[in-house]
């Protein structure tokens, strides 16, 4: 089994469940209001180690963030390589309404204190056919890139948060991007599904693409052909996770040799982690993906 490493953010969660977004100029009480470890990097990691992946996670914690590591160490992440900054952990403000939809505010903390030398040591540690999981909340994305790639890394990248640094990175350099519709259309510059894909099949010929689409489930283009993959029905609660869950069984079941059943088991968890509350507590483990019975989404 390849080892994977996540290099990522590490954030505390401020959820607050809502009775509707918040708008401009207005002021509104929140039903309640909950802390959890968070930060895609780090659901990402717990994701793909719950799916039975071997796991390191890399990335920085202010003094207060100890709870994140620990967090880590239960789900059987590797956090040799999590350093301590001179400033505070990254934390988000997460709205949540009644339907389970999101809206997030985040502050990078120390996960914007990452330099070139600390990703050089960390890589050193790694070789050709690891898997690398990044997404766009740390900063040095550029270098990490360039240095993984050199070595030989499998770079699965989660361009989110989208913004205008993306188009400034190697993208190229990856070895699979995954992506929803939003993301998708930034990056092609038009908003079909087909034309997404046409577009960044392309421009990166060497990348595996997969564009989720929500309730529509995701596709994934390997260079060769499209495989279609639905969603498994179920109560939404919370939908915090389930992008990165997604993401962490997937990469965790291509690490262990299951390709064919990267899919269905990554679309399985995700489900899980929806029909539950939080962002790193609703990320199941492989046991209860298997056992669970859900229903196909029309």
């Amino acid at each position: 089994m390849a080892h994977i490493l996540s290099y990522g953010s590490l954030n505390l969660d401020l959820v607050y469940q809502v009775p509707h977004f918040v708008q401009a100029g207005e002021t509104l009480s929140s039903t309640s209001r909950t802390v959890h470890c968070g930060g895609k990097g780090l659901n990402q990691s717990i994701a793909a180690a719950r799916a039975g992946g071997t796991v390191s996670h890399a990335g920085k914690i202010g003094g207060n963030g100890t709870v994140l590591t620990d967090i880590l160490r239960e789900s059987g992440v590797d956090t040799d390589f999590v350093t301590v900054g001179d400033g505070p952990s990254g934390h988000a403000v997460i709205q949540v309404d009644p339907s389970g939809q999101n809206c997030i505010l985040l502050f990078g903390g120390c996960n914007q204190e990452i330099t070139h030398a600390e990703i050089d040591r960390v890589l050193a540690r790694f070789q050709a056919g690891d898997y690398l999981i990044l997404q766009n909340e740390i900063n040095g994305l550029d270098h990490l890139m360039t240095q993984a790639a050199r070595r030989g890394l499998r770079i699965v990248f989660n361009p989110s948060p989208i913004d205008k640094s993306i188009s400034r990175l190697p993208l190229g350099e990856a070895w699979l991007l995954i992506f929803n519709e939003i993301e998708g259309a930034a990056l092609a510059g038009c908003d079909d599904e087909e034309g997404i894909l046409n577009t960044l099949r392309q421009r990166w010929p060497r990348c595996r693409l997969l564009l989720t689409l929500g309730s529509h489930g995701c596709v994934y283009d390997n260079g060769q052909r499209r495989l279609r993959q639905g969603i498994y029905q179920v109560g939404t609660v919370d939908t915090t996770a389930a992008g990165d869950t997604f993401t962490g069984y997937f990469v965790a079941c291509m690490a262990a040799g299951r390709p064919e059943e990267c899919l269905d088991l990554a679309s399985r968890a995700a489900a899980l982690a929806v029909s539950r509350p939080g962002a790193a507590p609703s990320i199941p483990t492989m046991d209860e993906v298997q056992r669970c019975t859900l229903r196909r989404g029309e």
